[in-house]
């Protein structure tokens, strides 16, 4: 077996000098487009890109508290159940990002000798918990608009019931902008889920506005009709959630991440070749393994060095990367032939 050289080393505070801009309007800048240090925005700590998913959740868990608010009101002032329903929903459905929630604070633990990659997983079984919601979500909007096809419901206040679809669909999906952004932004799978969550239950609210538009044009059908098309748009939502968190639970990464390795491994002095690069997702953090070919003749204090040096451009040229383990593998000059430059 070839001997090796191994580095490993984490990645986290390259970045530490770059100024931040201060003052009430950095803060409100920094609420709603969080600070990043390259042109992909990536987040360079792990506890920062941390902090910024915990502020996320919280922000979209105000918005959408006041959204169920509000029509909570104009369920007082109409007096409608169905409308009722629809709101106790939004509550519920708000609340599902606390799970979420609990798995960024986890996630920031450190690692010990069980754990001993951390607790960045505790994102996925989010991830998980919200495409079930999803999933749930679509069930409840296709049974309740078969149900409404099947036994006509009348809607009464149609006004006030299109006044609080339209508010909750726009809480909603402010929420799912939001949340899908910043997610992307941290490489979190699970805030994008959560954030996908959202655009459907904006989607079941957009239900209730478009049913009561068709009812104020004289045509009932439209209320259960809307809702089956809703329900065609939720799963649709699902299918890229469950593609998402399956993709992070099977280790998946995107192929130009691996190219970005590699041309960053390839271009590092007296690496000869890059035998193969490894990548997969903790939370939302990248952990990266790589095996070079290096020139057999250096010492091992020259090829830690170097193993070191291809560390270094490593975490610097991949987004979102937080540590690498480097394999160095020495390898044999060939002899010269008789005659050929260089033979003695």
């Amino acid at each position: 077996m070839t001997d090796s050289t191994q580095h490993h080393h984490p990645h986290g505070d390259a970045h530490a000098h770059d100024h931040h801009t201060g003052g009430l309007r950095g803060w409100v800048t920094g609420l709603f487009r969080p600070h990043s240090h390259d042109a992909v925005d990536a987040v360079d700590s792990a506890l920062e890109s941390s902090a910024q998913g915990i502020r996320a959740v919280k922000i979209s868990l105000v918005v959408l508290a006041v959204t169920a608010t509000l029509q909570l009101l104009v369920v007082a002032i109409s007096g409608s159940v169905a409308l009722l329903a629809d709101t106790v929903h939004n509550f519920s459905d708000a609340l599902t990002a606390v799970p979420l929630w609990i798995a960024f604070v986890v996630g920031r633990r450190a690692a010990n000798r069980r754990y001993t990659y951390g607790y960045g997983r505790a994102e996925d079984l989010a991830g998980l918990f919200i495409v079930g919601m999803i999933a749930l979500s679509a069930v409840v909007a296709g049974v309740q608009a078969v149900r409404r096809l099947i036994d006509p419901v009348t809607v009464e206040h149609v006004g006030w019931v299109a006044l609080a679809g339209l508010t909750g669909f726009l809480g909603n999906e402010l929420v799912a902008l939001y949340r899908i952004r910043v997610g992307r932004q941290i490489g979190s799978a699970a805030l994008v889920a959560d954030g996908l969550h959202a655009r459907a239950d904006g989607f079941t609210s957009l239900a209730v506005l478009g049913g009561a538009g068709g009812v104020a044009l004289g045509f009932p059908l439209a209320d259960p009709l809307v809702g089956l098309l809703i329900t065609v748009a939720i799963l649709a939502v699902l299918r890229t959630a469950v593609r998402d968190v399956y993709r992070r639970l099977m280790d998946a990464v995107d192929p130009a991440l691996i190219d970005q390795a590699e041309t960053a491994l390839l271009t590092t002095p007296g690496v000869t070749a890059v035998r193969g690069v490894r990548m997969r997702w903790i939370g939302h953090s990248l952990h990266a393994e790589a095996d070079l070919d290096i020139d057999g003749a250096v010492s091992v204090a020259d090829a830690h060095r170097l193993a070191h040096e291809a560390e270094h451009r490593l975490t610097l040229q991949v987004p979102k990367l937080r540590t690498a383990a480097i394999h160095a593998y020495p390898t044999e000059r060939p002899v010269p032939a008789h005659g050929a430059p260089g033979h003695q």
